[in-house]
């Protein structure tokens, strides 16, 4: 049988901007300058840090930051962002990104995004406001299609799946080393990844505005502040739930094993010969 996947024809990006544009940032005063005209509204995003190979060692830091938009995608390589004379990191973290990421105006939209958030703190101090949890959000405006409970994931590939009829390729890219300068699969990969996370967005609010009662964005969204999930004013905690949400039925029990019964030893003597 084939995988159904297979049926959609792969994610493109640039097949779904009207008028694509990629920009790859590797000096924090080029990307400094980029981020300040970047409109308000949702965004799709993205981390890719170089995985290990050894079992046992520390998580590497944040390498790259993938932010999109409907025609643009911004990559902001924070490895290759040399810092200041001054500065206690390895790298120089664009001032403008800090800011676009603990600012309420930009809604950040992804899947894991919990964790990006909470790594972007473990490894840069930084805050994170507004956030969107597409799993949680396509839970709550499309109950009717997605059951079980409320906090399991749903990955982005099956997202876009599901909404877009298409294959977002993963593959070896995913664990390439991402300190290394791009190459062209590495920005194609990262570029799809933070556009679907826009589109799927896009998608799920639109949805989201035609039900009734629209649905409270508290059900999907949060900040991570000083390292503490809260909601998106920062002011109380937060953690994921939707008093609407039908998990639908509990999924059957497991058949209890039975014991097989002793069996006495048998006595080879007792046993009829055949004729």
């Amino acid at each position: 049988m084939h995988n159904a996947s297979r049926l959609f024809p792969k994610y493109s990006w640039r097949d779904r901007s009207t008028n694509p544009a990629l920009f790859y940032f590797t000096n924090h005063h080029e990307a400094n300058a980029h981020l300040a005209s970047l409109p308000h509204g949702h965004i799709g995003f993205d981390l890719e840090w170089r995985p290990n190979y050894r079992k046992g060692q520390p998580e590497n830091r944040v390498a790259l930051v993938q932010l999109a938009t409907a025609d643009t995608v911004i990559l902001l390589h924070i490895h290759h962002m040399t810092r200041t004379p001054l500065s206690h990191s390895p790298s120089e973290f664009p001032f403008q990104l800090a800011e676009l990421l603990s600012s309420p105006y930009w809604i950040k939209a992804g899947v894991s995004i919990q964790y990006d958030c909470a790594k972007l703190y473990r490894d840069f101090g930084l805050s994170v406001r507004n956030c969107v949890e597409l799993s949680l959000l396509a839970r709550t405006v499309d109950n009717a299609r997605w059951k079980g409970k409320y906090t399991n994931q749903l990955g982005l590939a099956r997202l876009v799946e599901t909404y877009e009829q298409a294959t977002l390729l993963k593959g070896r890219v995913q664990r390439s080393d991402w300190e290394l300068p791009l190459n062209i699969f590495q920005l194609e990969y990262a570029a799809n990844d933070a556009h679907a996370g826009y589109i799927i967005c896009s998608r799920l609010l639109n949805m989201a505005k035609a039900m009734d009662p629209v649905p409270l964005p508290s059900y999907y969204s949060f900040s991570l502040i000083g390292g503490h999930l809260r909601d998106t004013t920062g002011m109380f905690p937060w953690q994921a739930h939707n008093p609407d949400y039908d998990p639908g039925p509990p999924p059957p029990p497991k058949p209890k094993r039975l014991d097989k019964p002793d069996l006495a030893p048998v006595n080879p003597s007792e046993l009829q010969q055949g004729t």
